[in-house]
């Protein structure tokens, strides 16, 4: 088991290495972020930096998070927006940002942190997709250079595609340069594009657009017979001091009812999506540590108090630095408040660069963050939960571009509230009882495990209730959830006990999760709302073909196999990467010997940040003990410079393996003793890029992120029939 982070400045001392290390790849991500992000709120680019500065410095001793990164989100855009909006002038604003701040702290001390479960998954979603079209909306203007300044979300996509031919073409070359790094970064396996994170290079392609064409001083350029304006006006603005930058909160209009709507807006989906992201954000920490939710309420709302004071805009925990700072090795909190301290250095020492970017790159960081939350993929992503999640995902995006973000809140939950109605198929005052009055309890065993049985209506509404229940259950206890006498399950519901089933195996204990086999849903997605009855599931052509396979060789084949998937878990891949369900399952055994090759889905990053991959891989049981071990491909990177190659609190590096793979064990002695000259030919001549072991097992897949076809599940199988000889010697 993964020996835990100490907390406090013991755990300064003892992973100052990693922390700093990952907190300068969060810092270079978080610069122009922070700088976009503040341009687009209206407000002065030195506001986001303030506010991410704060985020890092302040919010780090006050907080109940481990691994997360607090600052200025892009989520909160559209809110700062419309309180300026609302307000008319940014130091209302700024009041309304301190008072927001101040109300987290109430709402974090009379611990009510869990009353972000009671917004449906979905409906947040569609808050953030709405989000993402407003951004992209107001946007889009600035990446093309058109100057055009439109009322209404939806009148300003129409204006960009109307306007097209007014762009500014020297505008519209650096922000096609820097979309092309944020499509295609990712996917570029030549290494020394991955020195620095792709909204970092964004700036760095513009700079020289910036001095070729002279942006520094204001004048025209002939473009086809047509001039066009460019100067210093199409640059960022930031003084050269940053104490100059300081504005402060006015009060003045505290009395009003526009300031205290502006108030609870502002707190309502800062604090949802604070409280999401750092849920999710746990699902990432390799070592299982749960989120205070209450302390973390406390931190934000502490910060977001400072910064709202100092001119800057509120702060929650941010989760594409965040998946940045945990894929970077970062162990403790004090990551946070390093990548603060960072970007104050670049404040004071890199200021005449930082007024060189142009505003076009921040625009399209901003564009393509704004694409990103409401792209077509995430609409599948959806309808893949099930056609019901689409609606409630869809109707909460057209309530909030109509109707504003608090009536989208609204009418995204009484949509989801109605669906459920209406396919529970009871009368209204027995399903309101059937949420409230459901009858749920908690049964402790004579031998120390427990049962507890879920009735009635379980959704979002029931969640706190639930919540209760879970918290009565001691850690490290075997615990039976039995959701067989639930006339409903609704996806939130299912998300909570998946996220109590992960944290509470951590902990050394076991929830089996059961009694949804006479349920029926809209998909096959393992997290799909259910409803009392029953089905059948039919196998597709690829499920045809691999049973055939499995067949063909003696062996099982289960489209949906029975039990959880945390036994994946306990690789280390897995750990910062959440499972999210397991299919197609191709299992056989040979004495104690048992191996297995299936589909799984996983997320790398989450919520936001999220991407979700399906890939096929193939595993190996042994009834021995083996060394635990990570052998990857090497890339450029890895190569040539090992900057982090320091010790790591699992393993260590395992140094002239290879040219080729890079390798780490937890121990250096056993890892040798265990691979033979055998082992390591095949390892090098295979076109595997992942082999792991978890001390009991072994698991394999390649590099592309995909369901292996039928050639590639041949090749898979005779790697590792070959594999499972050798070990077997």
């Amino acid at each position: 088991m993964a020996i835990i982070p100490k907390t406090g400045f013991a755990g300064l001392r003892e992973n100052w290495q990693s922390d700093l290390l990952a907190a300068l790849s969060v810092s270079l991500v978080a610069l122009p972020l922070a700088l976009g992000i503040a341009v687009a709120s209206d407000v002065e680019p030195i506001a986001g930096i303030i506010s991410a500065i704060i985020g890092g410095v302040v919010t780090t001793f006050f907080r109940g998070s481990y691994v997360a990164i607090n600052g200025p989100a892009a989520g909160l855009i559209a809110v700062i927006l419309a309180a300026i909006a609302a307000l008319g002038h940014i130091n209302f604003v700024l009041a309304a940002i301190v008072v927001s701040g101040a109300l987290q702290v109430v709402l974090g001390v009379l611990k009510l942190g869990r009353l972000a479960d009671v917004f449906h998954s979905s409906v947040i979603h569609g808050i953030l997709a709405a989000i993402g079209v407003i951004i992209l909306a107001k946007q889009i203007h600035y990446a093309l250079g058109t100057g055009i300044v439109s009322d209404g979300v939806i009148q300003s996509l129409i204006d960009a595609f109307v306007h097209m031919g007014d762009s500014n073409p020297f505008v519209v070359m650096i922000s096609l340069a820097g979309l092309i790094f944020l499509i295609w970064h990712s996917s570029i396996s030549y290494k020394f594009f991955h020195f620095l994170p792709a909204p970092m290079w964004v700036l760095l392609v513009s700079f020289p657009f910036v001095y070729y064409f002279g942006f520094t001083d204001a004048h025209s350029i002939d473009f086809f017979g047509k001039a066009y304006d460019v100067g210093p006006s199409l640059l960022v603005r930031i003084p050269d001091n940053i104490m100059d930058a300081i504005i402060y909160p006015d009060f003045s209009m505290i009395n009003t009812l526009p300031f205290w709507g502006a108030v609870i807006m502002i707190t309502l989906i800062a604090s949802i999506e604070s409280l999401a992201s750092s849920k999710a954000v746990d699902k990432l920490d390799p070592y299982k540590r749960r989120t205070d939710l209450n302390k973390d309420l406390i931190g934000i709302g502490m910060s977001t108090m400072v910064s709202g004071a100092l001119g800057g805009l509120p702060i929650i925990t941010v989760i594409v630095r965040s998946s940045v700072n945990v894929h970077n090795n970062a162990k403790t909190k004090w990551s946070n408040l390093y990548h603060g301290i960072f970007l104050l250095i670049f404040v004071f020492l890199a200021t005449p660069v930082i007024q060189k970017v142009p505003l076009c790159a921040l625009a399209i960081l901003l564009v393509f963050t704004g694409y990103k939350l409401a792209a077509p993929k995430v609409f599948h992503a959806m309808y893949a939960k099930g056609v019901e999640q689409l609606i409630f995902f869809a109707g909460t995006i057209a309530i909030t571009l109509t109707a504003g973000l608090l009536w989208g809140v609204i009418g995204g939950l009484f949509l989801a509230l109605a669906t459920h109605f209406l396919l529970a198929k009871v009368s209204p005052v027995v399903f309101f009882r059937m949420i409230f009055f459901s009858g749920s309890n908690l049964i402790a065993k004579k031998d120390g495990s427990y049962d507890l049985k879920i009735k009635g209506i379980a959704n979002f509404l029931s969640a706190i209730a639930l919540d209760k229940l879970l918290g009565l259950i001691p850690s490290g206890s075997h615990v039976r959830i039995d959701l067989s006498e639930a006339r409903l399950v609704d996806l939130s519901i299912q998300e909570n006990l998946q996220e109590f089933q992960r944290l509470h195996g951590s902990g050394g204990g076991k929830a089996e999760i059961s009694g949804l086999e006479k349920h029926i849903s809209s998909t096959s997605h393992k997290l799909g709302l259910k409803v009392l009855t029953s089905s059948t599931h039919r196998l597709t052509a690829r499920e045809m073909r691999l049973q055939e396979l499995a067949h063909s060789h003696g062996w099982d084949f289960e489209a949906e196999p029975e039990g959880n998937i945390d036994f994946y878990e306990s690789f280390y891949f897995f750990k910062s990467r959440p499972l999210e369900a397991m299919t197609d399952r191709i299992s056989g055994e040979q004495g104690e010997i048992k191996w297995e090759y299936c589909d799984v889905l996983f997320d790398e990053g989450a919520y936001m940040a999220s991407e979700a991959y399906a890939i096929t891989l193939g595993c190996i049981i042994l009834p021995y003990e083996l060394p635990k071990f990570i052998i990857e491909k090497k890339g450029l990177f890895d190569r040539y410079v090992p900057i982090a190659a320091h010790r790591d609190i699992d393993y260590v590096m395992v140094p002239g393996f290879s040219p080729h793979f890079k390798v780490k064990a937890d121990s250096r002695e056993s890892f040798a003793k265990f691979m033979t000259d055998e082992l390591h030919d095949l390892i090098e001549e295979g076109q595997f890029h992942h082999i792991e072991s978890n001390g009991h097992a072994i698991l394999i897949f390649s590099d592309q992120f995909r369901l292996a076809d039928l050639k590639e599940y041949d090749r898979l199988i005779s790697y590792s029939t070959r594999l499972r000889e050798l070990l077997t010697k």
